[in-house]
This record gives structure tokens, sequence and C-alpha cells, in this order.
């Protein structure tokens, strides 16, 4: 057999794994950061399967969609290279919907909520937005994102306070990642006719608007420590920041991701500079749950 079209290694290619540690990864650290208190294993293991299952199952169903471009633009994806069927991608997707939102429905009905709005949006963002608006697509993508860090506080708390929404800005970064990366696809892109945001205003005033929302994140990445230092300075009683021993790595992310943003909106347009500093913000995003990971831990200590 083919190992390139094997069914195994199709279905490790259809769920996109790695992308676990971005939104079950992210759910997880926030709860921990959030509660500064241990959580017990089963719980652990509920949260972060539950958001990656639905991570999966929208990857699944996004390729379904996406065969035909898929088979022009990238044809090494499961279903143009001929390891999963149409009826096997459909399969595996609804199983991995359902299996999220039943693992969220043993959490709390507020986790359930989360996930329910969240696979109804990936089943519209691979339906309709992608191929209406590339760039409504990016902001669904960032919206998205975001809700991992609102559901890391649901599963643990039941509800969802300005700690975790202070943290969804951060999500502004995936829609500038995105949008650079549509620079980069640019060629592929026009073939199959997606109307991404360089086709309609072209690359430069795209990697402008990629440099906004880098800046945006940038700026907003410090909030969860100054929204507690500004409740208590405005007499909001029961509103809890970060510690300041968030602040170290999260500076050092923004500055990062302020000096991209920088740099992209000035120096010329190019796909050498386009990919220059996606990459240096994509590989600098390892920062974000470092800077949780030391919240949680110094919380649990201290």
């Amino acid at each position: 057999m083919n190992t390139s079209t094997s069914p195994v290694k199709g279905l490790f290619a259809l769920l996109r794994m790695p992308y676990w540690l971005m939104t079950g990864g992210l759910s997880l650290l926030t709860a921990f950061a959030i509660t500064k208190s241990m959580i017990v294993p089963q719980q652990m293991v509920l949260i972060f399967l539950s958001m990656a299952f639905i991570t999966s199952a929208g990857f699944a169903i996004n390729d379904y969609f996406d065969r035909e471009s898929d088979a022009v633009i990238k044809p090494k994806r499961p279903i143009p290279a001929g390891a999963l069927t149409l009826k096997q991608v459909i399969a595996i997707s609804s199983v991995l919907f359902v299996a999220g939102l039943i693992l969220a429905y043993s959490i709390n009905w507020l986790s359930f909520a989360i996930i329910a709005i969240d696979a109804l949006l990936l089943l519209f963002y691979s339906y309709l937005v992608k191929r209406k608006s590339g760039f409504a697509a990016n902001i669904l993508v960032g919206i998205l994102t975001g809700t991992a860090f609102m559901y890391g506080q649901a599963t643990v708390q039941n509800t969802i306070t300005l700690a975790s929404l202070s943290l969804y800005p951060i999500a502004f970064g995936t829609i500038g990642g995105n949008v650079l990366r549509d620079i980069l696809s640019l060629d592929g892109d026009s073939k199959v006719g997606y109307p991404t945001l360089p086709q309609k205003i072209g690359s430069i005033g795209a990697a402008k608007v990629g440099a906004l929302f880098f800046m945006l994140t940038g700026l907003l990445a410090p909030l969860p420590y100054f929204i507690g230092k500004i409740a208590k300075y405005m007499g909001f009683a029961g509103v809890t920041g970060f510690s300041i021993y968030y602040l170290p790595l999260i500076l050092m992310w923004s500055g990062l991701l302020i000096y991209s943003a920088l740099r992209l909106a000035t120096s010329a347009s190019t796909i050498q500079n386009v990919r220059k500093y996606e990459r240096m913000v994509t590989m600098s995003m390892i920062l974000l749950p470092l800077a949780l990971i030391v919240e949680a831990i110094v919380g649990i200590l201290l």
C-alpha cells in the first residue's frame, strides 16, 4: 500500500493534532492560571479533550467542503490524496463533534454552551464564510480562538469574568497571522477563487491590516495583569487579575509583536518580509503558554 495515501496517515492528517495544544492546551492553562490551584486529573482530561475534539471536527468538516480547492492547491490533504473517502470524513467529523459536546456537557452547562456555539461557528465557517469573504473568515477564526480562554474559566468556575475576557484580545494575533498567510498563499487562493483580503486590497494593504492586529495584541496582552489593578483603583470588589509574575514573558511577547507590526507597516511588503515576520510572530507565541504556566505555578506555590 502507498503510505502516502494510507487511511491511518490520512486520519492523523485530518485531525491536525498539533492544534490541540492551541485550543485544548490554552483552555487547560487558562483554567490553571485563573484558579491558581490544582485540577483533578479527570477534569483536566475533560477540559483538554472536549476542546481538542471540537477542533479536529472543525478541521475535518472544513476538509470536506474544501475538497475541490484542495485538489488544486493542497493535493496531499487526505481527501484529494485518496487516503479517506467523503463518507469517512463526514463520519469522523460527526463523531468528534458529538464526543466534544458530550464531554463538555459532563463538565457543566456553560461549558456545553460554549462548545456548542463553537461547533456551529465552525460549520458556518466551512460551509459559507470561507467562500464568501476571506477576511470575515480570518475574523471568525480569531473569535473561535478566543473562546478557548472563556472555556477554560467556565470549566472550573462555571462562570465567565474579566479574568478570562481580558485574555480574549490575544486572539487578535490569530487574525493578523491568518491575513499574512493569505498573502503567502495568494497565488493558490486565486486559482480556486477564494476572496481573501490580499486579493481585494493588495498585499501591501493586507500586510498593514495584519500589522494592526499584531499591534493590538501586543498592546492588550498584558491586560490580565492590569485589569485587577484598575478594578482595585476604581473600587470594584471581587475583580481579580493576574499577578506580576505573568508580566515578564508576556511583555517580551508584546515587544516582539509590536516590533513585527511596525516593521510590516513601514518596510516593503515583499514575500520575504511577510514570511519573516509571520514566522517571528508564530515562533514567539510559545511565550503565551509559558506566561500562563508561570502564573499558574506561582499561584499554586504561593
